[in-house]
């Protein structure tokens, strides 16, 4: 199983690698030809602005936005799970949770952004990362709540009323059965919040007037008409979304191995 397991995942890296290949190499066939008039690098000029940018440079710049993205993935999560487990532990509340997770969800960020910041409070006030680290854990809730909601509810019937028989209530059914059952639910729902996290936390910084962060320094590359250091950064983002989405598909293969969404 395991062996069969190497080369499923084997497989489809390669297929993801050949695919990215391939995307890149229509990249370069078209701002060569069709594309050669608009303001399209290529990505010999891409991967040489962001060299050009430095390590140090991306590292402190990224390095920010990551801290905020994750401060407001953890809240986010956190709120998510717990209320999706009161709602089975108080009936009465689903309603309430779900139309609340519904509207962070129908609210435009860059809409809300603004009133966040004014809410939080000025940066200079050593409130920098506020509106990011709000805008990230608004990001995920939506999705942890449904997928955490949804997992909790596909336990066992079976292993709920052993636990039952044996005297346990609702939190005991919560935390022996219903937790563990939800995992890959869980699990899957955070691959996808991870990225929008980041995704948020851009965005806050785009608002708040951050002096380091993503945001800046795409905001440098859109004054000074760089478009190549533009691509640098947003396919530079796309690579942490994408390296997100991947640690979380490999937590849950090795977390969760019994769920065939696991794999």
């Amino acid at each position: 199983m395991n062996a069969l397991l190497n080369r499923d995942s084997l497989r489809s890296a390669g297929f993801g690698l050949l695919g990215l290949l391939g995307v890149v190499a229509l990249w370069w066939l078209l701002q060569l030809t069709v594309l050669a008039d608009a303001r399209i690098p290529s990505p010999a000029g891409v991967v040489r602005a962001a060299i050009d940018r430095g390590w140090d440079y991306n590292a402190r710049h990224f390095g920010v936005t990551l801290q905020e993205a994750a401060v407001g993935f953890g809240y986010g999560t956190v709120a998510a799970v717990a209320l999706a487990a009161l709602t089975l532990l108080v009936p009465a509340l689903e309603r309430l949770v779900m139309q609340v997770a519904v509207i962070t969800y129908c609210v435009p960020l860059v809409a809300i952004a603004p009133v966040l910041f004014i809410v939080i409070g000025n940066p200079e006030e050593g409130q920098r990362a506020g509106t990011a680290t709000a805008l990230a854990a608004l990001s995920v809730f939506f999705t942890t709540v449904v997928g955490t909601v949804l997992g909790l509810r596909s336990a066992d019937p079976a292993s709920l009323e052993v636990v039952r028989v044996f005297g346990g209530g609702a939190f005991r059914q919560l935390t022996k059965v219903r937790l563990i059952a939800a995992l890959p639910s869980v699990l899957a729902a955070l691959r996808v919040a991870a990225p929008l996290a980041f995704l948020g936390a851009i965005l806050g910084e785009y608002v708040g007037g951050v002096q380091r962060g993503v945001a800046i320094t795409l905001k440098i590359a859109q004054q000074n008409v760089d478009v190549e250091g533009a691509w640098a950064i947003g396919l530079g983002c796309a690579l942490v979304a994408g390296t997100f989405y991947g640690l979380f598909a490999l937590l849950a293969r090795v977390v969760t191995p019994w769920s065939r969404g696991a794999a």
